[in-house]
């Protein structure tokens, strides 16, 4: 049997539901695999107890995976109280356990909102952020725990639900790109005299794409390219303007149709409804190309 030959022609947008126990690196090797193309990337890492929406470029859309990267999340999943955990979740080594019998649900959304808005978070040792060249899981397993500077995101929605364990609530956490979940789970144990993990992660959204369009990596299907800028105005371009824009050109937001005061990103489509580039804001009243993707 000839091997299968690469499909240079796949260019567009997949949305995953990953499975419990895949990380991201191995959803992307089993689309190459299935789609026929090493060019495929993906928009975020999702860690590998967690389920849920990871969004994946393919061909030219790679190109697109910065903007579906910087796009709200949100996520649905359990915080139980009483047990720390080294991971911050349920697949860590217990580190500590406290006596929480006397909490209850307004504590604890009293607690939530007080962690909603702009925080400043410390990323868990157990993570893929690079500190001094290495990612911070790779010195976990060494032993080692070292300073990790705060970063600032944003909550823009932390709700939580009662359960009939009162040891355990659901929370529902829309967030800025860079959150972890796990860290505002064991933030809000410690602000309740205790501690807490967090179980059962679950990513339902990543920016307009949603689990209602996810799919089994074995069977993906491929969006288009546009997808990426769904609820923003896409541009529409006669065949003429999409030659120049398809070439790069530095154009006036005039022959763009662009408001003078849009700060972008602009999506541009041929006559076809196919994404030929994203513009952005450039000197004075033009626009210049962040991304071209004819061709």
């Amino acid at each position: 049997m000839s091997p299968k030959r690469p499909n240079a022609d796949v260019h567009g947008i997949c949305v995953i539901d990953k499975e419990a126990g895949w990380t991201s690196h191995d959803v992307v090797a089993k689309a190459r695999g299935v789609l026929g193309t090493r060019k495929v990337g993906h928009s975020g890492t999702l860690d590998p107890p967690a389920t849920g929406v990871l969004v994946l470029g393919v061909g030219r859309a790679t190109r697109l995976l910065s903007f579906v990267t910087a796009q709200p999340k949100t996520y649905t999943g359990e915080i139980v109280f009483g047990t720390e955990t080294d991971t911050l979740d349920d697949t860590g080594v217990v580190t500590a356990e406290h006596d929480m019998t006397g909490i209850d649900i307004d504590q604890v959304s009293a607690a939530a909102r007080r962690l909603t808005g702009p925080i400043e978070q410390i990323p868990p040792m157990v993570s893929a952020v690079k500190i001094g060249g290495k990612r911070l899981h790779q010195l976990a397993r060494e032993g080692k725990e070292v300073e990790r500077p705060p970063r600032s995101v944003t909550i823009h929605r932390f709700d939580i639900e009662a359960t009939d364990d009162s040891a355990v609530v659901v929370c529902t956490v829309e967030c800025s790109s860079g959150t972890y979940v796990r860290t505002l789970a064991a933030d809000v144990g410690a602000m309740l005299g205790g501690g807490a993990h967090l179980r059962k992660l679950r990513r339902t959204s990543v920016g307009p794409f949603t689990l209602a369009e996810a799919t089994s990596v074995e069977s993906p299907t491929v969006l288009p390219m546009a997808s990426v800028f769904a609820g923003h105005r896409l541009i529409s371009v006669a065949s003429d303007v999409a030659t120049a824009v398809g070439h790069g050109k530095v154009l006036e937001r005039t022959l763009l149709d662009i408001d003078a005061d849009a700060p972008g990103p602009f999506p541009v489509v041929d006559a076809d409804g196919a994404l030929v580039a994203v513009y952005q804001p450039h000197h004075g009243s033009t626009v210049k190309p962040t991304v071209v993707l004819a061709g």
